[in-house]
């Protein structure tokens, strides 16, 4: 193997290490969809690259090759879903909204679906606005968003644990 060949492995694993970087930060934050692309780009490198340390490319034809990527791709995406489904996982919504009666339905509108609601008042570049804190599993976030309908900003992070408190009733 020439200075070439070396060159192109080293960088073709800079390439795919990175590319797996990447795709776990992408199902870190719910992006499947990107994860199983970069996932099928990630490992038709590596594997491409593997193909030709050990066999110059002969000992892997191109169908088993995108046969082999298009299922981590597709593991990544199935993977995520599974996550998801299986593991109850918190999250906090962070609601900013203007402070007026509309603002006020919707939040009664959140208590009502059976959420607790924090409200906290901040003060941003236009005035004052309410901080709305609700905790709820990641499955009920499409539900509150709904709720709010584009009227306010909404920040969403990953709670690590909860102890107490109001939590979603269950049947409501």
């Amino acid at each position: 193997m020439d200075l070439l060949g070396l060159v192109l492995i080293f960088s073709a694993r800079i390439l795919d290490v990175s590319l797996g970087t990447v795709r776990i930060l992408f199902l870190v934050r719910g992006r499947r969809q990107l994860a199983a692309v970069t996932g099928f780009l990630e490992v038709m490198i590596y594997m491409s690259v593997l193909g030709y340390i050990l066999g110059g490319g002969a000992s892997l034809t191109f169908p088993q090759l995108i046969a082999y990527a298009s299922g981590y791709g597709a593991g990544n995406f199935v993977g995520s879903l599974l996550e998801e489904k299986l593991l109850r996982a918190f999250v906090t919504l962070e609601i900013i909204l203007e402070r007026n009666q509309e603002t006020q339905a919707i939040i009664e509108q959140i208590r009502e679906a059976g959420f607790g609601a924090t409200v906290l008042v901040g003060k941003g570049r236009a005035g004052l606005r309410l901080v709305v804190k609700v905790i709820c599993n990641r499955s009920d976030i499409r539900h509150i968003l709904g709720l709010v309908d584009e009227k306010g900003f909404v920040c969403i992070s990953d709670v690590k644990g909860c102890w107490g408190g109001h939590f979603k009733i269950k049947g409501k």
